[in-house]
């Protein structure tokens, strides 16, 4: 395992770090879930992301169990708020009241005095941000967090929050976003303004949801037990993928991935490491296996010849408008 700094901070974070969005506590059962961290954990990864909205809290709580006797300084795990967690009005959004309330629910389900990174999982446009920001820096100089991030916020959001968190005396230094060979909204405008403010990205979904594995063939209904067909996992939300064009051009991939030695996965995941401006590939799985495969992409480099042929092979299906940073229907 290769290891980066995240943003301009101190913090070294592993290059691939595992995340659980859509399978502890909902598609994957718990004997599964510890293998696969366990399997994580064994290929050297120490970062690992969970938020509270997942699978309606009970996400933190296998992580927090899979990981409850590992040596806690060897790890960084990383959560999040914004989305609902309860029926109540003030249950979701960045107030300083649900911001409070959630870090204790975050902590006791983790298992843990603190998490290395706390992260407004979307930016609240009915909160003012200095009430947010103000209440992240309770939670940062409480101890309970050590470092502030965020989740799919544009580049004038990351521009508004950074001199308050200067002021405010604590370190915003993550950002995270999809990104892939397929999604790359944020190469135009937030990686620039990541750089000069020293904001490093965490980035969701580099397989595309799966679809860069090559495992969807045009014309094809998709594998029985795939993402594409279990509505728990995300299947509405892969859809966007899921047509010929799109699969037809992935599939043109696999004879650069064989020529790199590598995997489709392995080459999806290696190929969004290679901007500077990525701290770290989130990568899920329902399989020890696949994380196996995956965590073969860190420390891989890709040379300038491959990196144009992808992209002569993906440009025609490649998403880059910036204005698609916050869709309100994304939810990692």
């Amino acid at each position: 395992m290769e290891f980066r700094h995240l943003g301009r901070s101190g913090l070294m974070v592993s290059e691939i770090s595992y995340g659980n969005w859509i399978t502890h506590g909902s598609q994957v059962e718990e004997d599964a879930a510890f293998a696969c961290v366990r399997a994580a954990l064994d290929a050297g990864i120490t970062t690992f992301d969970t938020a509270d909205v997942y699978a309606g809290t009970r996400a933190e709580d296998v992580l927090g169990r899979a990981l409850q006797s590992e040596r806690r300084e060897g790890l960084e795990i990383f959560t999040k708020v914004y989305w609902p967690t309860g029926p109540g009005r003030n249950d979701r959004g960045l107030s300083r009241k649900h911001i409070m309330e959630s870090i204790n629910g975050s902590l006791r389900r983790l298992r843990t005095d603190y998490v290395d990174l706390y992260q407004a999982h979307r930016y609240d446009n009915s909160t003012p941000l200095e009430e947010t920001m103000e209440a992240f820096a309770d939670v940062v100089h409480s101890g309970k967090a050590h470092y502030i991030g965020v989740s799919e916020w544009t580049a004038a959001q990351l521009r508004a929050a950074h001199p308050l968190a200067r002021e405010l005396h604590i370190p915003l230094v993550s950002n995270q976003p999809q990104y892939s060979m397929l999604w790359r909204v944020i190469e135009a405008e937030v990686v620039p303004a990541s750089e000069e403010l020293g904001i490093g990205q965490i980035v969701w979904s580099p397989l595309g949801q799966g679809v860069l594995s090559g495992k969807y063939l045009p014309g094809q209904p998709p594998p029985a037990g795939s993402r594409a067909t279990d509505e728990k996992s995300g299947a509405s939300f892969i859809s966007r993928f899921m047509r010929d064009d799109v699969l037809t051009r992935v599939q043109q991939l696999k004879p650069l991935a064989e020529q790199a030695g590598l995997s489709m996965a392995q080459l999806a995941v290696a190929w969004v490491l290679q901007n500077p401006n990525v701290s770290s590939a989130i990568i899920g799985a329902s399989r020890p296996e696949q994380v196996q495969d995956n965590v073969k992409a860190a420390g891989v480099k890709l040379d300038a010849e491959l990196l144009k042929a992808i992209d002569e092979i993906i440009e025609p299906i490649t998403e880059r408008d910036p204005a698609k940073t916050e869709s309100p229907a994304q939810r990692p």
